[in-house]
Order: C-alpha cells, then structure tokens, then sequence
C-alpha cells in the first residue's frame, strides 16, 4: 500500500510562463483515501466561497481594494509569514525555477513551511512578490490549508532579514481551474508592492488530484 501512495504522489509546483499552473498531489487526501479504503474527502476548498479578484488595473494588480498602499520598503530576503487569521507562523524558504520553467517548492516533509519566489520582488519591495506553500503532505493538512478562508481586509505579515515587517492586507481570494488560470493577472508586474499566495484548490480526486488553485491577492499597507 505504502508503493502504491508513493506511485501517486506530485510534486507541487507553479509554472512562471504563458500557461502557468499550479500542479498539486494533495498527497493527504490521497494517503487517507487508500488508507480508509473509502474515497478522499473533499479538499477545504469546497466549503469556502471563493472571492473573485476584481480585474486588473492597468498595472495588473487587482482594482478596488479597501486600504490605500504605503511606499515600498527597501527589498529584503522574507524570512517568515504570519497570518493571524488563519493560525499561520512559518518560515519561509527562497526558491528558484527548475526545468521547464516550474518554480520549486518547499519540502513536503516539512508542513509548516512556505516559499518565495526570490528572483523576483521581495515581499514589500515595489513589485509582484509570489509566495506558495502546500494545502497538504502525507501528515496532514500544510501551511496554506486553510488560505481559503481568508476575507478582504484581513492582515497577512512578511517579516524580513532586515528586521522589518511588511504588512500586507487582502484584497481578494480566488479560485481558478487548472486550464483556466490567468498567468498575467497572477504573476503580472505592479507598480505598488503587492502579494500572491498560492496554492492548491479547487476540488479534489484521487486520479487527477487537486483541480485548481486558490490565489491569495494582497497589497501593503503597512511596516513595522
């Protein structure tokens, strides 16, 4: 039974191109699925209403949101993410695209572990900065399980190498197909100092795995 999970696991991964995706095993639906002998139960996903992001300004970013931004701070390597809300306190790792174009992503024997893209703008730094983690390992339930929930207005905070914090407040929760993600609109240039949580959403089965992504859009709007 162990050869047989094994024999189904993905890797997670976001591809940085004209098709970008994100590619999820959900590994714990899988495990306790073929552990119980019954099929896995739905992702967190499909109890949560989902917020679509409003269409992007001119920059790409998302339009409308409720607190102005601040002025970017100085770039600096993120060294944890907290979001109160929903009980995340992880640290974050830098990761860098592989093979065809597909940013790596942390370990799956660590759960509470997030990763950012560090070729691109640090979070709070002017720019698009992509931050993704796993909605689930073989454990249990990952650092982004729950990113789902989160509602506009609500606080996500980046703390730097530099000992700063960058405060960043949510402007919308989406949920996009796999087939159907918008590249541009995700991982497109801003002018302001904004942020993408990424990951994997959408509904579950156990022969296609997870069939989506939640993405998180946020901006900052705060330092400390």
């Amino acid at each position: 039974m162990a050869d047989e999970v094994r024999s189904r696991r993905r890797t997670t991964a976001v591809l940085l191109a004209t098709t970008a995706v994100t590619a999820c095993a959900g590994a714990w639906m899988v495990h306790d699925g073929l552990r119980s002998s019954a099929p896995p139960q739905p992702s967190a996903w499909d109890a949560v209403p989902a917020t679509a992001a409003p269409a992007p300004s001119g920059s790409g970013s998302p339009s409308g949101t409720a607190q102005p931004s601040v002025a970017a701070m100085p770039s600096s390597v993120p060294a944890r993410i907290r979001i109160p809300s929903i009980g995340v306190d992880a640290p974050v790792t830098g990761e860098r695209l592989g093979p065809g174009r597909r940013l790596s992503v942390p370990s799956d024997t660590d759960r509470n572990l997030a990763g950012w893209f560090q070729d691109g703008p640090a979070p709070g730094s002017a720019g698009n900065a992509i931050m993704l983690g796993h909605v689930d390992t073989f454990s249990g339930p990952a650092v982004f399980y729950n990113l789902g929930s989160l509602h506009k207005g609500q606080e996500v905070d980046v703390t730097r190498n530099d000992h700063s914090t960058a405060v960043f407040s949510v402007d919308a929760i989406a949920v996009y197909a796999k087939d159907d993600f918008p590249s541009q609109k995700v991982y497109g240039s801003t002018s302001r100092p904004e942020l993408r949580l990424i990951t994997c959403g959408g509904g579950y089965t156990k022969s296609t795995g997870y069939l989506g992504n939640v993405v998180v859009y946020a901006h900052l709007t705060g330092k400390k």
